[in-house]
């Protein structure tokens, strides 16, 4: 039987990466997934209809999760097209890389509203359906960097351990309702991005890992179909490491 059957996912982000590999996984388990794209409009459709593919209800919608009255629009449409919202997956993220000394006030409050409070937005805004359900799974995807920090990405690195500290709250806060919430921090994940980066570079980073490579989109969205799924029925409050042994 497949592990989420029955259940209705949220991906936020998912129109490429990790947040399309995690849409796949938790639709090939057998979930109806709605996901969020900004601009992305053709890779959207064509994720749509793959996830329609794989035999469940899919829904591609645009949306900011970084504006409030957006997240609210866009939870109460995904409840009235699938009846109910089992999981949360916060996972649409920016970077604006650069050292402190010139970063603008702009690219910190960027990073930060897209990264951080739309983790709010969206989890806030389903609050009443999983409050009525007695039933959730939210996972929000940090980073490595929001427990290590990185120089250069002060931004980056305050918005994810914001996530870190918010799941934790939420697991306290909720737990008692059954609503459970966690963390995912990926390390250094081979994406569309790293592919353009040279070979060198991304041969060194990965001898730098225990497992001396870098970790790919499918093995973060294993971890998060975990989650997802009642195999983790009794975590909560937890923030899983995908990163080779990186931080050990």
């Amino acid at each position: 039987m497949a592990l989420l059957s029955g259940k209705n996912a949220l991906v936020t982000g998912a129109s490429r990466g990790i947040g399309r590999a995690i849409a796949l996984r938790l639709a090939s388990e057998g979930a109806n997934v709605a996901f969020t794209y900004l601009s992305s409009a053709e890779k959207a459709a064509a994720l749509e209809d793959e996830l329609k593919g794989m035999g469940v209800k899919a829904k591609a919608c645009k949306s900011d999760a970084a504006d409030a009255t957006a997240a609210d629009v866009l939870v109460k449409d995904i409840i009235e097209t699938f009846g109910s919202l089992e999981v949360i997956v916060n996972n649409a993220g920016i970077t604006r890389d650069g050292l402190l000394m010139r970063m603008t006030p702009e690219q910190f409050d960027e990073v930060i509203d897209i990264n951080l409070k739309s983790v709010y937005n969206v989890t806030k805004a389903a609050l009443r359906q999983l409050l009525k359900q007695k039933n959730g799974s939210i996972i929000n995807m940090s980073s490595v960097v929001g427990v290590k920090g990185n120089a250069g990405q002060a931004n980056y690195a305050a918005s994810k351990a914001g996530i870190i500290g918010f799941s934790k709250s939420v697991a306290l806060e909720l737990g008692s309702r059954n609503i459970r919430c966690n963390a995912v921090a990926p390390g250094f994940i081979e994406t569309e991005m790293t592919a353009a980066l040279d070979p060198a570079t991304v041969k060194s980073w990965g001898e730098a890992i225990p497992l001396r490579r870098g970790g790919t989109t499918d093995e973060v969205a294993n971890v998060v179909l975990f989650l997802a799924s009642d195999l983790s029925s009794y975590i909560t409050g937890q923030v899983i490491h995908v990163d080779g042994g990186m931080l050990t």
